[in-house]
């Protein structure tokens, strides 16, 4: 497989609209529509709170198009109900699956299991269009660096997920846990038969890449309804304790909201109850902060980690900045040699683009590397 001209066959079929038929694979990709139950309430409720920005007023409770959206699934082209599925999860300030669409159609491909791509809360279309409007956000990011002198790394590609977490930074968590709920609920839509592609109580596996991991790790951690006592985890650049993350990058978040951030998980929210009712300190924000610094919770989160190295896997990347290997060695513990494997490319790359499907100077070599990572994710999952 071209990766380079397979991700542009993809991305000109790929709709929240409709279902689209990729031939070539024998796969489909289906769009279905997810409205928000579980936990609504209280995430309502804690959204209130966060004061509007410059170039989106409204509260985060009032944002509906993150509360109903759309997600999608490559399925097998069959009509038969699946009794396993594996969701992919992407990394911070996403906004387009381009790059996943050959990572879905892979595993989906090589595995025989429906691949269900899911939005992280205030990403990918779970936003208002204008947030990802270059011609609007560069102006956004003009107004930034007038404000803040010597503002680094701030580009109208990173200016609404950086204003809002700089306004104020506990969004990071609340969004992670919005996504927790929903996840919980998707999956237990899909284990219930509720859902028309699955049967009752089919197997849920994650593949999950950079931020994303730390939500697949918060997520299996906390284990709601013990829903994912046997899933299985493949990361891809990620699984890293918090504090170890870099977020800094032109196409991440600035150096004030990356700093905001680190400063308030690694300190306030550790040290000091967050002023509010509406959430306690509850299995899900006890796996939150498990996974915040190496010296807190360091025995419930390696003893978990302990005992579920048999289901968890993951890769890093040598020369990844964003997410470096040190930091899922600090997050897994002892266990470490047993579920990370780092790697290195006979070609430049980053965290944000492992696989550099525009360049076709070294695409052999690209092809290559995506194989070889793929074939391990496809194989374990």
């Amino acid at each position: 497989m071209d990766i380079s001209i397979r991700t542009q066959q993809l991305n000109d079929l790929f709709s929240y609209e409709k279902k689209a038929d990729l031939a070539e694979s024998h796969l489909e990709i289906v769009p279905f529509r997810f409205t928000q139950t579980i936990g609504a309430d209280e995430i309502e409720e804690f959204q209130k709170g966060f004061d509007g920005t410059e170039f989106c007023p409204i509260a985060d409770n009032h944002i509906l198009e993150n509360k109903s959206f759309t997600y999608t699934i490559f399925t097998p082209s069959s009509k038969v109900k699946r009794d396993k599925a594996i969701i992919l999860l992407h990394g911070l300030n996403e906004r387009t699956w381009e790059k996943y669409l050959t990572w879905a159609e892979y595993l989906a491909q090589n595995t025989g299991k429906p691949v269900i791509l899911f939005p992280i809360a205030f990403h990918m279309n779970r936003t208002p269009n204008h947030w990802c409007n270059p011609r609007e956000t560069l102006s956004w990011a003009n107004v930034r660096k007038s404000k803040i002198n010597g503002l680094c790394n701030s580009t109208f590609a990173n200016v609404t997920l950086s204003s809002r977490l700089s306004k104020n930074p506990l969004r990071f968590y609340a969004s992670g846990r919005e996504s927790v709920y929903n996840l919980w609920q998707l999956v237990l839509e899909i284990k219930e038969g509720k859902h028309p592609l699955f049967k009752e109580d089919t197997s849920i596996n994650l593949f999950a890449y950079s931020i994303g991991a730390l939500l697949s790790q918060v997520l299996l951690l906390a284990n709601p309804e013990k829903m994912f006592n046997d899933t299985r985890l493949f990361m891809f650049c990620g699984g890293s304790i918090l504090s170890e993350m870099d977020g800094n990058a032109r196409d991440i978040m600035d150096k004030n909201a990356y700093e905001s951030i680190q400063k308030y998980y690694r300190h306030y929210f550790l040290e000091e109850r967050f002023p509010s009712t509406s959430f306690k300190n509850d299995f899900i924000e006890q796996a939150f902060k498990a996974m915040i610094r190496e010296d807190v919770m360091q025995d419930y989160r390696e003893t978990f980690f302990q005992k579920a190295c048999n289901r968890i896997r993951a890769i890093s990347l040598k020369k990844d900045k964003v997410i470096p290997t040190l930091g899922v060695v600090k997050a897994l513990g002892n266990i470490s040699d047993k579920i990370l494997e780092e790697m290195d490319f006979p070609f430049s790359y980053s965290h944000q683009v492992p696989f550099p499907f525009r360049n076709k100077s070294n695409q052999t070599l690209v092809n290559q590397s995506f194989l070889n990572v793929f074939g391990k994710v496809a194989a374990f999952l």
